[in-house]
């Protein structure tokens, strides 16, 4: 798919380029594109300075949790909900334990440990599936809530905002957190409708109520503040978690007498090897990605959306953040590429860059993590688990649009 897609890209550039050329006897598209090719590989190398420190940074510091149980306290946390939602898993199986484990790591933005963790948990979970090329009831939901964009600490994001010259990185933390949020419970609704899970048992209603209570009374309370308010808020909250979550750490690890240090520079290596095989994949996505702007190809599309947008009376500035939603569900990489290009085309703080850095931070690569999932224990019937994951892509985008015209429209 990744293979079609990044083809596509550079196919559908050629075409345009020859559209340019043969009909409207512009020829310097051809320069603008091997210019673009060349530019994209120099901001690939540019990204990449501030991801090795970014990654290598982080990960030290998500090592030092991991070794000092915080991930494993989560999962214990976590575990009675997911004992409830599915209840075809066995009580004090290993699947929930490594579900729940899943989950924490993805909610820390521990991706590193969050994906082979679930494809253990995926395989557990397989044992118990009656019919082996077609996914359980249990599986679907786990997938599900995987491909809904679970992680609630978007570091990478304000990475690359950092990289583009924000002023402000974090800026977009409490939007994001809002749509992902709705993203997340999207999913998980429309699996409990096609499964008929009894989201009202006690268990699962003393998780959900008060996380949607807290969440209900906190949009009450944005709701009555300035769109600079807003900004203020989400900037405040978005440093003071970083910041707070590294010192919480640090305290954990200090108590639980890990040698926080030592326990650091090995997570930092991870970080280093992870951030420098990056580099080929982002300078790939983003040439291609050059080459179509470079084109026109893409303003083309985006041009046609405009129009029909414009044509119900809607505001239009939201399209320039499309195309990072129309590659999601297809490639992380291809939809990273979309958004710094963006940023480096509209400007890091336009509002099409705000809205692409919701969108990218509160949904997930859908057919991604299907093929991962499902092809790692050899299910061919995904039943309703594609539908439902859509449904939620598409919550994740709508809410992103909708949250960036309430903080930054």
């Amino acid at each position: 798919m990744l293979n079609g897609l990044w083809l596509g890209f550079f196919l559908t550039a050629a075409a345009a380029a020859l559209g340019r050329w043969l009909l409207g006897g512009d020829a310097s598209v051809f320069a603008a594109m091997v210019e673009s090719l060349f530019a994209m590989a120099k901001l690939s190398v540019e990204v990449m300075v501030l991801l090795f420190g970014t990654l290598t940074l982080w990960l030290g510091f998500l090592r030092i949790a991991e070794a000092a149980g915080i991930v494993d306290r989560l999962a214990r946390l976590l575990g009675p909900l997911f004992r409830r939602l599915m209840p075809e898993v066995p009580a004090g199986h290993p699947a929930l334990g490594l579900i729940t484990l899943n989950f924490a790591a993805n909610a820390l933005g521990l991706d590193n440990a969050a994906t082979p963790i679930g494809l253990k948990a995926m395989r557990e979970l397989q044992t118990l599936n009656p019919s082996k090329d077609t996914a359980s009831n249990a599986q679907i939901l786990f997938l599900v809530l995987n491909a809904s964009s679970l992680t609630l600490l978007p570091v990478t994001i304000f990475m690359y905002r950092a990289q583009q010259g924000a002023a402000d990185p974090t800026l977009v933390f409490l939007p994001i957190l809002l749509a992902t949020s709705a993203s997340t419970l999207v999913g998980l609704l429309s699996v409990a409708f096609m499964q008929r899970l009894r989201l009202w048992e006690p268990v699962v209603l003393a998780y959900l109520l008060p996380g949607a209570l807290l969440l209900g009374g906190f949009m009450a309370l944005l709701a009555t503040l300035s769109a600079a308010a807003l900004a203020t808020l989400s900037s405040l909250l978005g440093n003071l978690t970083l910041f707070g979550l590294i010192v919480g750490f640090l305290l954990v690890g200090a108590i639980r007498r890990i040698k926080v240090y030592e326990c650091f520079i090995e997570g930092a290596k991870e970080g280093f090897d992870v951030a420098k095989n990056l580099l080929p994949y982002l300078i790939a996505m983003l040439c291609a990605v050059g080459v179509l702007r470079a084109s026109g190809a893409l303003d083309l599309a985006l041009e046609g959306i405009r129009w029909t947008v414009a044509l119900t009376g809607w505001d239009t500035r939201f399209v320039d953040a499309l195309p990072t939603a129309l590659v999601k569900p297809f490639s992380g990489s291809a939809a990273r590429a979309m958004l710094i290009e963006t940023m480096q085309s509209q400007g890091v703080d336009s509002f099409a860059a705000l809205v692409a850095a919701i969108i990218q931070g509160s949904t997930e690569t859908t057919f991604y993590v299907l093929a991962v999932y499902f092809g790692a224990v050899g299910i061919q019937r995904a039943r309703h688990a594609v539908g439902c994951a859509l449904l939620a892509e598409l919550a994740g985008v709508v809410a992103a649009i909708g949250v960036g015209y309430w903080f930054f429209g």
